[in-house]
């Protein structure tokens, strides 16, 4: 009786092998290229494939990618600044609520409906709980006054949030202005994005291509920059957790080693 072959459980029952999912999901969050862009290249190399299709794989798998990326992400530096941008769905305005720290980092970002205080309040929670259980030392806010009252009220329900600092200067948020460039230099070929959800699913993908074009993951002895390419760090990133020892079994397993060689020393038997 055959064996059934051996694949990651998110890419049961897909008709298409993983290596075509990555690629395109890859390809589609990384550089400058539409959803029918990806089906004409697909074509060149013998792959029939629908735009609908890849647009099912982006909202399907960008969520889980984001999960498997985030075990090997670095830390960002205390200070924060935070800003938002403009960005069009379905004929109307949403605005990306993002933050980099003083050297560029991505910090966090967050798809709202509007500029109140209500969405502000989500983002503030959101990168929190990414970057928990550190906290942010300095803050820096534009002049939006939906922003310094949702901290306001944070800081009555939280007295850990009366520790950070808060500023508003607009040269300290030059930095994360610019970073909006990359983002919204993505987003111009996708013209307008339809519906909310699927909006905000493909910005997050965006935004972890992103993240990883800064070397803000690390494998340990294998950063991103030493891969020989995109390919092999997306392949590193995404393995199984199955396959991946966690830092637990890690250091449990280099002690066992360490004790075994300890007692054979001795002159007893592990």
């Amino acid at each position: 009786m055959s064996k059934a072959i051996a694949r990651d459980p998110i890419y049961r029952r897909r008709r298409f092998q993983p290596e075509i999912i990555e690629l395109c999901v890859r390809w589609y969050l990384t550089y400058r290229l539409s959803y029918r862009d990806l089906v004409e290249m697909m074509a060149e190399r013998g792959v029939v494939i629908s735009h609908s299709t890849i647009l099912r794989w982006v909202q399907r798998y960008v969520p889980e990618f984001e999960r498997r990326w985030s075990r090997y992400a670095r830390g960002v530096h205390s200070s924060w600044r935070m800003d938002e941008t403009a960005v069009s769905v379905r004929g109307g305005t949403r605005y990306l609520y993002r933050a980099v720290d003083k050297y560029g980092k991505t910090v966090d970002s967050l798809l709202c409906a509007d500029r109140s205080e209500l969405s502000a309040r989500e983002f503030f929670t959101k990168a929190l709980k990414t970057h928990h259980p550190r906290w942010p030392t300095k803050l820096n806010l534009d002049g939006n006054a939906a922003s310094h009252r949702a901290l306001w009220v944070l800081r009555q329900e939280n007295p850990d949030w009366r520790s950070v600092e808060i500023r508003s200067r607009r040269y300290l948020n030059n930095i994360v202005e610019q970073d909006h460039r990359a983002i919204k230099r993505r987003c111009a070929p996708m013209l307008a994005m339809k519906s909310f959800r699927t909006a905000a699913t493909t910005l997050a993908g965006v935004e972890l291509a992103h993240r990883i074009r800064k070397s803000q993951f690390t494998f340990g002895a294998r950063d991103p920059h030493q891969f020989s390419s995109l390919k092999h760090a997306w392949t590193r990133a995404l393995m199984c957790n199955d396959n991946l020892p966690t830092v637990g079994e890690t250091v449990r397993r280099v002690r066992f080693v360490r004790d075994c060689t300890r007692t054979q020393r001795q002159g007893s038997a592990c």
